[in-house]
């Protein structure tokens, strides 16, 4: 607690520094739909649709609202992999926007056996740089943890939810596997060595039993099932906004 000075404000002030404080983070996003032709229909407008509603669902208590400019749905059977040199063909193609733009790509066959990955923010440079210089920004999911999909667990639209926390800055809550260090870098969540597999309910994880707190299996940032999840932390929800300044506001 600070003692000091208080000082008063008038009813004009006070409301300009609340609608400020209250501006929430408006991100124009779109989604890409990518399927090989044996697959086509099998990932639907409605999926697509309840994805973006889960999307914003979980982000509004963030103070982050989601703006779609764009879905899309594309046939091509090396893109739905995206291995390689197929993934820059693909982006090169359907990227949408600028730095500061959204894109999704949801694989019907997304390389890695893995269920997502997704670039962090960065420093792309002075200026207005060409688009060819983040044209890899942006994720790439797997589509059928979409709402609907039939990957069990992971089919609640959590996947892109996660992987979006990554776009605007945010790392693992186990990030370096490890009890001691930096961590995540946002210091209200505890310290956590390792990811979590399922949802623990019996007996609480606790991954760093000579730290504070125990593991946060609940936050979007782990690697729990869908049905797991149920927020981010005020801390999260800082370095999102203070990435958000600093590397994709105006880009």
């Amino acid at each position: 607690m600070h003692q000091g000075v208080f000082k008063a404000h008038s009813g004009t002030q006070i409301a300009g520094i609340v609608s400020r404080a209250a501006a929430p983070i408006v991100v124009d996003v779109a989604l890409h739909v990518v399927t090989t032709a044996t697959k086509a229909a099998d990932i639907t407008q409605k999926m697509a649709d309840d994805q973006f509603a889960a999307l914003s669902k979980a982000y509004a208590a963030s103070n982050v609202q989601f703006n779609r400019i764009a879905t899309t749905f594309t046939v091509n059977d090396a893109w739905a992999v995206g291995a390689g040199s197929d993934a820059t063909a693909m982006k090169t193609a359907l990227r949408n926007g600028t730095y500061r733009t959204l894109n999704v790509y949801f694989m019907s066959d997304l390389t890695g056996s893995i269920l997502g990955t997704c670039s962090l923010p960065s420093d792309i440079g002075p200026g207005t740089p060409a688009p060819s210089t983040y044209i890899g920004d942006g994720c790439m999911i797997q589509a059928n943890t979409m709402p609907g999909g039939n990957i069990y667990g992971f089919n609640q639209g959590m996947t892109t939810v996660h992987e979006v926390g990554h776009w605007m800055g945010l790392l693992h809550t186990f990030e370096g596997y490890s009890c001691t260090g930096n961590g995540d870098f946002v210091s209200d969540t505890p310290m956590q060595s390792t990811s979590t597999d399922g949802c623990p309910s019996k007996l609480a994880k606790d991954s760093c039993p000579q730290s504070s707190g125990v593991d946060p299996i609940h936050n979007y940032m782990d690697y729990s099932d869908d049905a797991c999840y149920t927020g981010f932390t005020p801390g999260q929800n800082k370095r999102m906004a203070k990435m958000w300044a600093a590397y994709r506001t105006g880009r």
